[in-house]
């Protein structure tokens, strides 16, 4: 029996307590929590309508499909479904996920989730005090795993094109930079895609300038509008004409496309990268679970119909946000008009703080995110990001009239 805390020899009291804080790395103390997790926390209250999370449609998750493949692959697997595997990850899933980019399945590395994707591509590639470039605003994840390896950013704009390239030109003219960020499709926060010219020339001016790129796209699946753009990683293959010579690191994942759940990603990228990869992921989580590989596996044939139902939901709903934001805004207040993905954006005039702002709008139960903390290096206060993607029409339609009200309310 283990000795309690009262048994003779413990002087209780009587050692100095131990400053914890004063214990964590240096890499610790510069995370912070998430902004959009703090407000999902104050907006679960059920009379609010919230916008904040950028959570996909669960309506729309294949439930009897899933419920079968599990029996399916517990049938043809047994108890290996359930074992422990090897780090790259299940090998049908990597070989199909190659076969889209026409690569070998060695360059293609299994994650869990797009988010330990981005940690692990920011633990073997930047190093303290490297220069990374990102969007302004970014997707504020990646800020959040890319931080605690101590990087130093650089903020390119951004307009309705996505990334300014004549700015970035000149970026990279001056300090160098070690990787540029990016997310060209549908991109979180904004909603904007980044146009075929502006693709081409930021692939060529990093491919000179010797920058990695980590392209995410976890939404270019989601395209309801518009006609459908090369990725970063294509034009980056065609480029260099190797995929082991190639600048772009690709990542997608089948959280936006088929159950966020099953926490089932990938990266891309030339051998040296994905030989890393592997090692940190062992000492991250061994591998992404087996049984999860296998079911998304299973479920490949329904892929297509899958994305054809989100993409046509998805494209309802940000046109009814778009059409009762124009009935409802302020003339004074402009946004994107995205064309596929779950988000948009929106700008209030100079002067109107949208974190300052929230508390009225959840008084009149609505709740969006600021957009502040999607700028690595400040700036965007009067800035929002809105998700129509969980939310059903009549919620909709609510929410934009009180979040029209609040605006007219700080207006004047």
């Amino acid at each position: 029996m283990a000795a309690s805390p009262s048994t003779p020899g413990f002087r209780t009291g009587s050692l100095p307590a131990l400053d914890f804080s004063a214990r964590l790395s240096r890499r610790a103390q510069t995370m912070t929590a998430s902004a959009i997790r703090e407000i999902l926390k104050v907006t679960q209250r059920p009379d609010v309508i919230s916008f904040a999370g950028g959570l996909p449609a669960p309506e729309l998750f294949p439930l009897e499909e899933i419920r079968a493949a599990t029996g399916t692959v517990l049938d043809r697997y047994g108890p290996a479904a359930l074992q422990y595997s090897t780090t790259e990850g299940h090998p049908p899933l990597r070989e199909w996920i190659a076969g889209r980019h026409g690569i070998p399945a060695a360059n293609v590395q299994i994650m869990t989730g797009s988010q330990q994707g981005l940690d692990l591509l920011g633990k073997v590639l930047i190093e303290e005090g490297d220069r990374v470039l990102v969007e302004a605003p970014t997707y504020l994840g990646a800020l959040q795993s890319f931080q605690p390896y101590l990087p130093r950013y650089a903020q390119i704009p951004t307009d309705e094109g996505g990334i300014d390239v004549d700015a970035l030109d000149e970026v990279l003219r001056g300090e160098p930079a070690k990787l540029l960020y990016a997310v060209p499709n549908f991109q979180n926060p904004t909603g904007r895609t980044l146009s075929l010219e502006r693709r081409r020339r930021l692939v060529e001016l990093t491919a000179q300038a010797g920058v990695l790129v980590i392209e995410d796209d976890p939404y270019g699946e989601l395209r309801f509008s518009g006609e459908p753009l090369p990725s970063l990683y294509e034009l980056g293959l065609a480029l260099h004409g190797d995929v082991e010579r190639n600048h772009v690191i690709y990542c997608s994942s089948f959280s936006k496309t088929l159950v966020p759940g099953l926490r089932d990603a990938w990266v891309e990228a030339a051998s040296p990268i994905i030989r890393k990869l592997i090692q940190v992921k062992q000492g991250a989580d061994l591998h992404t679970p087996t049984l999860n590989q296998m079911l998304i596996t299973e479920l490949l044939p329904l892929l297509p119909r899958q994305i054809e139902t989100v993409r046509r939901v998805y494209g309802e709903r940000a046109a009814h946000m778009l059409g009762q934001m124009a009935e409802h805004f302020p003339a004074s207040v402009t946004y994107t008009r995205p064309q596929g993905g779950m988000f948009l954006w929106v700008t209030l005039p100079e002067g109107v703080n949208t974190t300052e702002l929230l508390p009225s709008a959840v008084e009149r139960g609505v709740a969006y995110v600021p957009g502040s903390p999607f700028f690595a290096l400040g700036g965007g206060e009067n800035t929002m990001r809105l998700s129509y993607s969980s939310a059903r029409p009549e919620q909709i339609s609510r929410g934009m009239e009180a979040l029209g009200e609040t605006f007219r309310e700080a207006l004047g």
